[in-house]
């Protein structure tokens, strides 16, 4: 089993296209349907807000508006993937989540240093599975240092 890993895959759609994701299961605590969070004066603009979740403070991002997607549109397919960052929970708002699934580490390839404007820094590879591409997103550099300092003393706040 050490030569695979296991992901949770969602997609993201822009205006003409659809893009699929895949973050690795052990980053991710749960899955919720998208419930309006409370927003957050002078957070950045990819940040929704905060939800409680349970009795616990969690910020809301709008992964669209991180990568410069545009914004998400709420459907019923509309889920918050509660990931953890560095420690720290942080729901992330994406369009659908499609699948669970096993991929051999012989199937990723290195991320080219730009990928539908979304820079290499936040991915760590690209997976083939049959004839799709998964964009393989490292959870931890989603936010730069400064930003995961704001969101935590904004959720602090809040409570």
């Amino acid at each position: 089993m050490a030569d695979e890993i296991q992901l949770v895959v969602f997609r993201l759609k822009g205006a003409n296209t659809v893009c699929e994701y895949g973050v690795p299961i052990t980053k991710v605590q749960e899955i919720i349907p998208m419930t309006a969070p409370t927003r957050l004066p002078q957070a950045p603009a990819f940040v929704e807000g905060i939800i409680n979740l349970r009795g616990k403070i969690i910020p809301i991002i709008d992964l669209k508006k991180r990568f410069e997607m545009g914004s998400s549109e709420v459907t019923n397919e509309t889920r918050s993937v509660v990931v953890e960052v560095e420690g720290h929970t942080v729901g992330i708002i994406v369009d659908e989540v499609s699948e669970v699934l096993r991929l051999s580490l012989d199937s990723i390839e290195p991320a080219p240093t730009i990928i539908g404007g979304i820079t290499a820094e936040y991915l760590t590879g690209v997976g083939k599975v049959d004839d799709r591409l998964l964009i393989l997103l490292d959870m931890d550099k989603i936010l730069n240092e400064g930003e995961k300092a704001e969101l935590v003393a904004a959720a602090q706040e809040e409570i």
